[in-house]
């Protein structure tokens, strides 16, 4: 007989202490932490996450929290975690724009994954202009652009005023004094640059680097 009430006991106990673990607030979300915003309101990422108040943490479904932050069109990537014991960490990457369109309607940011994620009624400054009428990340035009410009060297694409492409192989470049370049594809971009820079030595108005085995400035 007494075993059974030992027994019983930790039954009890475990189911006690369960019963606290998963429906009390004893380890309830008492603080959600944002890392990673800059130009985002930090109340508009925890308006979309709607993480329940002091819902118990083991409660809470982390991938859920996760997916409602990432319909926010400036977030890239997002992830949820656990901060023991009462402490939901929201931590986010917000995407950066590699260029612009003028779409009518404002001018839309574009990164480098070729998403449009923005847009803004003036003409953004120290950004390239894309020579897009839309843009999809799931266009092999708007992706080829976008991961050019993402691969060439800071100091040249400060210099880009104007990026455009008939083909995914096919990037040309405009630099701020006019000059255009013939890239390519994003492939072997370092190399391009490298060449690039010995080129825009000489006397042209055309370089291209697109075969840097085989580099033309007419």
């Amino acid at each position: 007989m007494r075993r059974r009430w030992i027994a019983l006991l930790g039954v009890l106990t475990i189911a006690g202490l369960g019963y606290i673990l998963f429906f009390t607030s004893t380890v309830g979300a008492k603080t959600v932490q944002v890392v990673g915003a800059r130009e985002l309101p930090e109340e508009q990422i925890l308006a979309l996450a709607a993480v329940p108040d002091q819902r118990s943490m083991l409660r809470l479904d982390a991938d859920e929290i996760r997916d409602r932050v990432l319909t926010l069109p400036g977030i890239a990537t997002a992830a949820v975690s656990r901060s023991w014991p009462t402490t939901l960490r929201i931590e986010i990457t917000e995407r950066t724009p590699i260029g612009f369109f003028n779409g009518g309607n404002g001018f839309h940011l574009v990164d480098d994954a070729g998403t449009d994620f923005k847009t803004v009624p003036e003409r953004p400054q120290g950004l390239p202009e894309l020579s897009l009428t839309g843009s999809s990340a799931a266009d092999p035009v708007t992706r080829s652009i976008a991961g050019v410009l993402a691969a060439v060297p800071p100091q040249l694409r400060e210099r880009v005023t104007l990026a455009g492409a008939a083909t995914p192989g096919s990037v040309e470049l405009t630099l701020d004094d006019g000059k255009l370049v013939r890239w390519g594809d994003a492939d072997d971009s370092d190399r391009k640059a490298k060449v690039l820079a010995a080129l825009l030595t000489q006397p042209g108005q055309n370089y291209d680097v697109s075969s840097p085995e085989l580099p033309t400035v007419s």
